[in-house]
């Protein structure tokens, strides 16, 4: 009896000296899916994939109603509804992360995976470009350098003059704005890219002016003399601010080289570009 009384205490006591094991998937769902709104996005993508006891609570939408932009409704407005019909948060966060057309396949709008900031790229089809339908100036190009399929070319002109306008409901934040634009026509030749510089002229004589300005009173003005031949180059317009993201914000931008001292000719209109400023 006194043998196994001393071994019965010998086992509690290695029991009570050895620490309680445990493991992720003893951890309720919902301190999970607590854990996972402290990362971003992608972070939270990656964790799900490498541990099974996070994968349901990934799912959980009161994650991403905090990744998901302010405006996400208004953006699910403007695209085709059909897409988005009955999806889970986390799944309309992806689709929204990929480049979805609007207004005719003119503009694209897509959210950052990491950040869930609002971009958007206006093409070349949807700005007003003087005289853009004289075959003497102007030709549109199919190419695959664009995000459109196909670039405005100016052959030569004396008077440039690109005018864009936008109004769109903007999460709060600071933005940039650029024209994407090349010196020179690009084509392939025998499967390589190649560029045509000999037609470009009259880009170092003047600088080009570009304006940007805002229904709420922002205004920009900036001059640069465009250069880089055979380089597409984002050209930084201006930065303004959304400090009202529940009303839209209208944006007017331009660029211009209207100086008829002089032709000008060689260049390449891909887009316009519009981000938040850490992403420009």
């Amino acid at each position: 009896m006194g043998g196994n009384s001393s071994s019965y205490h010998q086992i509690k006591e290695e029991e009570e000296s050895t620490p309680l094991k445990s493991n992720l998937e003893d951890i309720p769902e919902n301190c999970k899916a607590l854990i996972l709104t402290h990362l971003n996005p992608i972070e939270i993508c990656n964790l799900s994939c490498m541990n099974r006891s996070f994968q349901a609570a990934s799912s959980a939408n009161f994650i991403w109603d905090l990744k998901l932009p302010s405006n996400y409704q208004f953006i699910v407005d403007k695209l085709e509804k059909v897409k988005f019909f009955d999806l889970g948060k986390k799944e309309l966060y992806g689709r929204l992360c990929q480049h979805n057309p609007f207004d005719g396949g003119t503009r694209e709008i897509w959210v950052d995976k990491k950040t869930g900031g609002v971009c958007l790229l206006i093409s070349s089809i949807g700005l007003v470009i003087t005289g853009v339908d004289d075959r003497r100036y102007w030709t549109h190009i199919p190419t695959d350098e664009s995000r459109f399929e196909t670039i405005a070319y100016l052959q030569q002109t004396w008077w440039l003059e690109i005018v864009g306008e936008l109004d769109f409901q903007l999460p709060s934040g600071s933005y940039s704005l650029f024209f994407r634009l090349q010196l020179g026509k690009s084509g392939k030749r025998l499967g390589r890219r190649i560029c045509n510089i000999d037609h470009i002229h009259g880009w170092d004589i003047k600088p080009v002016i570009f304006q940007l300005t805002t229904s709420d009173g922002q205004c920009s003005i900036s001059r640069c003399f465009l250069d880089n031949p055979g380089n597409w180059v984002r050209y930084r317009v201006g930065d303004f601010v959304v400090s009202r993201p529940d009303q839209s914000t209208k944006i007017k931008f331009s660029l211009r080289q209207i100086d008829c001292t002089h032709t000008k000719g060689g260049l390449c209109i891909d887009s316009v570009f519009i981000c938040p400023n850490y992403l420009g």
